[in-house]
């Protein structure tokens, strides 16, 4: 248990980050998840991959830059997604 404010504070500040921190991480694996199924299915979805991928970079980037994962890791799971498209 906290003992002073400032820990108090901070034990409350924490709680709420982790549920952000939380959020986004979710919203970068549902990107993942469905650019690979884009890619999986038929060439009509090919061009919706292709469109989607502004998208998905857009996501990964905003992940990595609050530091929910690591910019290298979004930069190379980029990469690997534009190389299958």
């Amino acid at each position: 248990m906290p003992n002073t404010k400032s820990a108090i504070r901070r034990v409350r500040r924490v709680k709420k980050q982790t549920q952000i921190n939380r959020i986004r991480k979710s919203k970068y694996k549902n990107a993942i998840k469905q650019m690979e199924q884009l890619l999986k299915s038929k060439e009509k979805d090919k061009d919706k991959a292709k469109k989607y991928f502004s998208k998905f970079q857009s996501i990964l980037m905003q992940v990595a830059k609050s530091g929910v994962i690591n910019k290298k890791t979004a930069a190379r799971k980029i990469s690997k997604i534009s190389k299958k498209i």
